[in-house]
């Protein structure tokens, strides 16, 4: 029991002593802060408004779902997830998470492990 208090005494002046040094820290800090000056609050010069343009939509780009699915429609007897992500270019997580997602929409069908094809 006495080591026992002994050693949370330890602790406790360890503890004050650090306490005191993130206080002298502290301070050092303050006193490194910059005042804000008039420069720092100085407001922009006005600027009149231009009448905004629409911006023309670009053609759809196609999603991951999109691609990976096109792949699977355009081939005969199914596809691997080796052939999709070779034909799409994706990484092989998300041509695992398309494949779930389009399975869970009822958009594909696995034929076997790994070969997946158009519901039909």
């Amino acid at each position: 029991m006495n080591k026992f208090q002994n050693q949370l005494k330890s602790i406790s002046v360890s503890l004050m002593n650090l306490s005191e040094k993130v206080e002298i820290i502290s301070r050092q800090l303050e006193k490194l802060r910059v005042p804000k000056t008039a420069e720092a609050k100085r407001v922009k010069a006005f600027k009149p408004m231009t009448p905004a343009i629409p911006k023309r939509k670009a053609a759809v780009e196609s999603t991951v779902l999109d691609s990976v699915f096109d792949a699977i429609r355009k081939s005969r007897a199914g596809a691997t997830t080796a052939k999709l992500k070779e034909k799409t270019g994706l990484e092989a997580r998300q041509v695992s998470n398309a494949l779930y997602k389009l399975t869970k929409k009822g958009m594909i069908t696995s034929i076997s492990r790994g070969v997946y094809a158009k519901k039909e």
